[in-house]
């Protein structure tokens, strides 16, 4: 099974992050211009929750609050799930279903060095599966 650090190695090691101070509606507009549906929240460079559009719909639109005024502490996740560079990809697919997570950060020595996806898990997931018969073919056809 692969491993966290293939999926970075493939998909670059992009940590989008914001501050512990900033509003949620800050965090709503940094997702949109980077096209992402989470970031991380930062301490300087310790990593203190995770906010999610999820958490935006749920803790804000639904709660009726204000996006201008409510700080991303009030809503993030935290603490954080994190897995390292050597957690195997079946792992993380685990982690992410019984915990209903979407976004994992990757840390290495009290480092965060990128966050992976369910998406990025599942097409590794998918391409692996991929190898596997193409080499079970290649076996029965004598190759």
């Amino acid at each position: 099974m692969r491993q966290v650090r293939y999926l970075l190695d493939s998909k670059g090691h992009d940590v989008f992050s914001i501050g512990e101070d900033a509003t949620v509606l800050d965090a709503i507009k940094h997702m949109a211009e980077r096209r992402v549906g989470a970031l991380l929240v930062m301490r300087g460079d310790n990593l203190v929750g995770i906010i999610s559009e999820r958490d935006y719909a749920r803790k804000v639109i639904l709660a009726g609050r204000s996006s201008a005024e409510t700080p991303v502490t009030t809503i993030m996740s935290s603490p954080v799930l994190t897995v390292a560079p050597d957690t195997d990809v079946e792992y993380c697919m685990r982690l992410c279903t019984d915990s209903r997570i979407r976004h994992l950060p990757v840390v290495h020595d009290s480092r965060v060095v990128g966050v992976i996806s369910i998406g990025d898990l599942v097409k590794a997931v998918i391409e692996e599966q991929a190898e596997q018969i193409d080499h079970l073919e290649q076996y029965i056809a004598g190759r």
